[in-house]
């Protein structure tokens, strides 16, 4: 089986710091990724078909740090799909299905525990 986690990001409030951090700690360069809306995006090195899943620093105003900023996106067919599966097994829909420019669709739910996840597609 193929592992399921797309994307995560990680909220933060002061970006230069914690920028600083990430790539301090874990000798990397992450790169600015254009995000369409008010949102800032520092990217984790990414490879095309390597090993492991792909995140970046997300700035974003109401999202705050801490507690459960790292939010897990998984991979879907069509993200809408899967986000109408949530609420009939307890869950419950943040955002339905919206475009993220270049990047493809996520829709953000809560699963049973409280635990907000992001589903990701191309289309």
């Amino acid at each position: 089986m193929q592992n399921p986690v797309a994307w995560f990001e990680i909220y933060v409030q002061d970006m230069p710091r914690a920028k600083a951090f990430y790539e301090a700690v874990l000798g990397v360069a992450l790169e600015r990724l254009e995000a369409p809306d008010t949102s800032e995006m520092w990217a984790f090195p990414m490879q095309q078909d390597g090993s492991g899943a792909a995140g970046a620093l997300v700035k974003m105003e109401g999202m705050p740090s801490g507690g459960n900023s790292t939010l897990v996106y998984f991979s879907c067919g069509d993200c809408a799909v899967e986000a109408g599966r949530v609420a009939g097994q307890g869950g419950k829909v943040i955002r339905d299905k919206f475009a993220i420019g270049p990047y493809g669709f996520i829709a953000l739910v809560v699963d049973t525990e409280g635990n907000m996840i992001g589903l990701h597609s191309r289309q």
